[in-house]
């Protein structure tokens, strides 16, 4: 099968689209698109796209893209602790890996690729085929390395221990500060669907039962207090919360079905963005860079004094 010359973005969440989208513009580089089909990843490509992302070929896929994965040298890889990726990379083993933003986890998986702790996913029980394929998958991804092939692109602060222990095994860091997007996103609809000077980011933190309900209503509640407040729900968030959450005084639930990332890039006015401690405070920050918006970071704290 004849193969591509260019980068493959593989990916799965609207931030690793970003991530592709800022790679492609760093690098003066149209890069095709394998995106798993989901609502919101569907519509953020849309609206990429509406605003000239550097993106070519595009795909919707369910499971591995084998065949257009086959076909590309050079893949931008949006999760790198995939069961899916690590089967794909020991079988195929393209010339070129670059790994892009997963939130916080980019943090774990640099830690994992430099020997610091498993190539496994944080908090989560992996069936045994996966936990057999993470070693072949760390030996692909460290022979791109000693090769000079292996790049993580990322706006996360990596400190000079991970740097260097990268440094060591080859693997090269370049970082970004969302420039592309704070340069397009203005010319996106969504800028004008927050019109609140407080917004609050919402949080799957109940979905996924590290929080329960009534404390994050509490946190919501508390948060939005004093002001009308704009709450942007996480993609994850389920009906019944956000049915409760809009019940609240003063706080009007925004559905754009995009990440927040995009959507407050736009209109950078005097505005306070509260949220759980989150990567989300971190990419936001860099977005929003030379702005007057502030971004707080804001835990729960229950009466007997633990933070969530």
């Amino acid at each position: 099968m004849p193969h591509d010359d260019a980068p493959l973005a593989w990916v799965e969440s609207p931030l690793q689209m970003i991530g592709a989208a800022e790679w492609a513009a760093a690098h003066r580089t149209r890069v095709d698109l394998a995106a798993r089909l989901a609502p919101q990843v569907e519509k953020t490509a849309g609206v990429l796209n509406r605003l000239d992302a550097l993106f070519g070929e595009q795909a919707g896929y369910y499971g591995i893209p084998w065949r257009t994965l086959r076909r590309h040298d050079h893949w931008l890889v949006g999760d790198g602790f995939s069961g899916q990726f690590r089967l794909a990379v020991t079988v195929l083993r393209p010339r070129r890996l670059t790994f892009l933003d997963d939130g916080l986890a980019t943090l774990d998986f640099v830690d994992a690729i430099a020997g610091a702790r498993p190539l496994t996913r944080p908090g989560v029980a992996e069936r045994a085929v996966a936990r057999r394929l993470a070693p072949l998958a760390l030996d692909a991804i460290r022979l791109r390395a000693v090769a000079g092939d292996a790049r993580i692109f990322t706006t996360f602060d990596l400190g000079e221990g991970r740097a260097g222990r990268l440094r060591d095994l080859g693997v090269r860091v370049q970082l970004h500060a969302f420039e592309w997007l704070r340069a397009a996103a203005a010319r996106t609809p969504a800028a004008a669907a927050v019109r609140e000077d407080r917004v609050i980011l919402g949080s799957a933190r109940v979905v996924d039962r590290h929080m329960p309900r009534t404390e994050y209503l509490q946190w919501v509640r508390d948060s939005a207090r004093g002001a009308d407040t704009a709450y942007l729900p996480h993609r994850r968030e389920e009906e019944d919360v956000l049915a409760a959450v809009a019940a609240l005084p003063r706080v009007r639930v925004v559905r754009t079905g995009l990440p927040i990332e995009l959507v407050l890039a736009g209109r950078r006015v005097p505005r306070e963005i509260v949220t759980l401690p989150t990567s989300a405070a971190t990419t936001l920050r860099r977005v929003l860079e030379g702005s007057p918006v502030v971004v707080r970071e804001r835990p729960f704290v229950t009466p007997e004094g633990a933070v969530r």
